[in-house]
């Protein structure tokens, strides 16, 4: 450990800068994007359906100077955000600091972890200033301590963490393909190839809605609870453990094996997912119909539910809603009309999606085996505790 030293940000940076101080001039048909904080996730630079365009004129008077070293860093509003800059066409709004590393000292992807260490974050937090938008000065970033080693053990380290990265982004990328596949495949089979003799049911009538809520014989103390804003497209982003005692009003709704719940507020929003394998625990909002299937493929219901299609017009009920925001009856959804294609199809429909879900689940459990097990080296390898040996060793009874 002797040879790690303390260190300054400023002293292993080229530069430290941030983005525009103002508005540019956009254009929906230029060739470069305008980015904020909330565009950096995941150690990449996302660009949103939403996010503004600007022209090469345009971009040329507000360029910065990024490069390979470049580190971008979320320092308004949103604080914290960290991504690698490898987008060209992508200019910087002033949410948004670039840190370009003197890489003779220390590693971009090195620097990368140390950024998502909470050691940095907390650091953040403390120099922040304002209390409704939270602001990182930069001379306060650029007087960040730290320790780093020699370049050779920045690279091991690295090498450790991103293998573990990679395996994460490979499963993510997989249960992304499994889900436009089955996307694809309801699209082909329910609307494209749609016949006319196919007769018009009611989903009510294949379906329970809000089945189940908590009474005084549910017999756990202790609830994992999912509300509304934490479930997107599928993805459960929180799940809370609390006491039932200590549980907000909403937390009533239960569910079992292959619920479809959707969220009856601003159906545009897409909070909805299928339960596959929920915790025995599991309590979720009133601010969800929850849907459970009687006599049809709970897949086909997803697909029928979610698709784009299907949204814009659940949203256009729900804005004709006289409660203050734009929300759906339970009655609603159940009165969803949809062409009745035949058992026989739906059995091979929930057949094959079926077996789509099972390897996204499984997919999922072993993401969240491997974050875990990032979350916990992490601070470990970037503070010396754990050398890479040892965390090679962890990754590979993992893998």
């Amino acid at each position: 450990m002797s040879e790690w030293k303390k260190v300054l940000l400023t002293d292993v940076s080229v530069k430290i800068g941030d983005g525009l101080h103002g508005t540019p001039t956009y254009d929906e048909s230029g060739d470069y994007h305008f980015i904020n904080g909330n565009n950096l996730l995941n150690g990449k630079i996302s660009i949103k359906p939403d996010t503004k365009k600007i022209n090469k004129t345009e971009f040329d008077k507000i360029k910065k100077d990024l490069d390979s070293s470049t580190i971008l860093l979320s320092i308004n509003g949103t604080i914290g955000n960290v991504s690698k800059y490898t987008y060209e066409k992508c200019a910087l709004g002033k949410s948004v600091c670039y840190i370009n590393l003197d890489e003779n000292i220390i590693l971009r992807d090195y620097f990368y972890y140390e950024c998502l260490s909470y050691n940095f974050q907390s650091y953040l937090d403390n120099i922040a200033t304002g209390t409704t938008i939270p602001n990182v000065p930069l001379k306060g970033l650029r007087s960040y301590e730290f320790r780093i080693p020699p370049i050779t053990e920045q690279k091991a380290i690295t090498s450790v963490l991103s293998s573990l990265d990679d395996k994460i982004d490979l499963l993510h990328r997989q249960n992304k393909t499994l889900e436009s596949m089955a996307e694809t495949l309801f699209r082909q089979w329910f609307i494209e190839e749609a016949q006319d003799e196919w007769p018009e049911k009611s989903l009510n009538q294949y379906v329970e809605l809000n089945k189940s809520s908590i009474s005084k014989k549910y017999d756990f103390k202790e609830i994992q609870y999912l509300d509304t804003g934490s479930l997107t497209k599928g993805k459960i982003s929180e799940l809370q453990t609390m006491l039932l005692s200590e549980a907000p009003s909403r937390a009533k709704r239960l569910v079992n094996e292959f619920d479809i719940i959707i969220s009856t507020v601003r159906p545009d929003q897409c909070h909805y997912g299928i339960c596959i394998d929920p915790p025995s625990n599991l309590v979720v909002s009133t601010g969800f119909c929850v849907i459970s299937g009687k006599s049809i493929s709970p897949f086909f219901i997803y697909y029928l539910l979610t698709s784009e299609d299907m949204t814009e017009y659940l949203h256009s009920i729900a804005e004709g809603s006289t409660s203050t925001y734009p929300s759906l009856k339970p009655e609603d959804i159940g009165n969803v009309l949809f062409l009745y294609p035949g058992e026989e199809k739906l059995k091979n429909f929930h057949k094959l999606v079926g077996s789509y879900w099972n390897k996204i689940h499984n997919n999922y459990k072993k993401i969240q085996t491997l974050e875990t097990l990032r979350d916990t080296l992490l601070p470990k390898l970037m503070s010396g505790e754990v050398r890479v040996q040892y965390a090679e060793q962890a990754i590979a009874s993992v893998a």
